[in-house]
């Protein structure tokens, strides 16, 4: 599966440095735009098919309204 997102970047130095506008949390560099596209990708893997731990069985949910 494929989709469309905003690669967000900008010059840190000798790195690129970017991050997707659209899935937070993923952020990744590179020395080139060629490597950060990359890295960004590796990046993105990680962050949906992390398997993540299971809440303990006393977790509980609750919906909340914020002011943004």
């Amino acid at each position: 599966m494929r989709g469309q997102f905003t690669l967000e970047f900008w010059r840190d130095g000798e790195f690129y440095v970017g991050r997707l506008l659209e899935v937070p949390g993923v952020f990744s560099q590179g020395e080139t735009l060629e490597e950060l596209q990359e890295n960004i990708q590796d990046a993105y893997d990680l962050i949906v098919t992390q398997e993540r731990p299971p809440a303990p069985a006393t977790a509980q949910q609750q919906q909340v309204e914020l002011e943004i």
